[in-house]
């Protein structure tokens, strides 16, 4: 049963994700976007771990992609735009793809240099967090909420002025479409 459980949430991890890179309508995009979420909540679900299940579906599934279909919606999909013309001229392509190979080159090396942190030597597993079903969401709230406090402020401070810059620069070019 377990492995039926795995392929089908993997199959449907792969087609939602194939769907949103293949996909051109945006909003299909993000249909697909769901899909791979939900899978992936399956698959914590089949690794008894529930609270992240929730997390995913409700974060991520519910709050992250809603708001994707909202800036989309806002912006209008029904728009087509040229898309050989690019903003930053002939200077975009060469910039990506040294940002590309400087992300690369830092995943790379964050990989390596962690190489002895992912072998399981059987060292600093807590103890108390397997004899105690809350202690995950107690150390995670207390990481959230205690040490990295103010990161996670500044994450909502910064999503709250995001959506606000959105909705003040689709009125603004509403106002100027109409005449007055």
């Amino acid at each position: 049963m377990d492995l039926f459980v795995f392929v089908c949430a993997a199959i449907m991890v792969l087609v939602g994700a194939l769907g949103v890179v293949l996909r051109s309508n945006p909003v299909h995009a993000a249909l697909s976007m769901i899909l791979t979420l939900f899978g992936v909540a399956v698959l914590f679900v089949a690794r008894e771990a529930n609270f992240l299940a929730a997390v995913q579906v409700i974060v991520y599934a519910g709050a992250i992609v809603v708001l994707f279909l909202f800036v989309i919606m806002l912006l209008g999909v029904d728009r087509a735009e040229d898309l050989r013309a690019e903003p930053l001229g002939n200077i975009q392509r060469p910039l990506a793809l040294v940002l590309g190979v400087g992300m690369f080159a830092v995943l790379a090396g964050a990989i390596v240099r962690s190489r002895e942190s992912l072998r399981f030597r059987g060292e600093g597993v807590d103890t108390a967090t397997l004899e105690d079903a809350d202690g995950n969401i107690r150390q995670i709230a207390r990481s959230i909420f205690g040490d990295y406090v103010v990161a996670f402020e500044l994450t909502s401070v910064l999503l709250i002025v995001a959506v606000v810059g959105t909705v003040v620069l689709a009125r603004r070019r509403k106002s100027e479409r109409t005449p007055s």
